[in-house]
C-alpha cells in the first residue's frame, strides 16, 4: 500500500517536472505609456529548484549565438534603467524618462549555474510611447470662454 502511494506521489511530481519548471510570465504583454514618464515592466519567472540564478536582465536586441546585452548596460538607457532586487522570483524593471525611441518589444533573461541554465521569456513586453495630445472644444476661444480639454 506505502508502494502505491509513493507511486502516485512520484507521478504527479514528473508531471510538474515534466514541463520543465522554466517561465516567465509578463503581465501585462503591452503597454502604453507617456513620453517623459516611467513606466514599469512587471513579470515573475520561474525555474528548477536545483539551480541557482547567476544573471537575470532584461534586453531588446538578440543575435544568437552571442548574449544579449543587459538592457542596463546599453547606452541609450544609460541611468534610465533600474531592476527590481530579485525578490520571489519577481523580474520587474523601470524605464524613466520616456522616450518616443524606447518603443520596442522588451525581454527578460536568466542565466543559472548549470550549463544548460538559461531561458529566455517569449512573448515579452511590447511598449508603446506616446506624447502627450491636447484638444480644445471649441478650437478657438476668448478670454472668459469656457474651455473643455479632452
Amino acid at each position: 500500500m506505502a508502494f502505491s502511494t509513493l507511486l502516485v506521489t512520484l507521478l504527479t511530481v514528473s508531471g510538474v517536472l515534466g514541463q520543465n519548471g522554466w517561465g516567465v510570465t509578463y503581465t501585462p504583454e503591452r503597454i502604453c505609456a507617456l513620453k517623459g514618464s516611467s513606466v514599469d515592466m512587471r513579470c515573475t519567472y520561474s525555474y528548477p529548484t536545483w539551480h541557482k540564478v547567476q544573471k537575470a536582465f532584461w534586453f531588446i536586441r538578440w543575435s544568437p549565438p552571442q548574449e544579449p546585452e543587459d538592457l542596463s548596460l546599453d547606452p541609450e538607457y544609460s541611468g534610465r534603467v533600474e531592476y527590481r532586487e530579485n525578490l520571489n522570483r519577481d523580474c520587474t524593471f523601470r524605464i524613466k524618462q520616456l522616450r518616443e525611441t524606447d518603443a520596442k518589444t522588451y525581454y527578460f533573461r536568466f542565466l543559472t549555474d548549470h550549463a544548460d541554465g538559461k531561458y529566455s521569456g517569449q512573448p515579452g513586453v511590447s511598449l508603446t510611447v506616446t506624447a502627450l495630445q491636447v484638444r480644445v472644444n471649441p478650437g478657438s476661444v476668448t478670454e472668459g470662454q469656457s474651455v473643455t480639454l479632452t
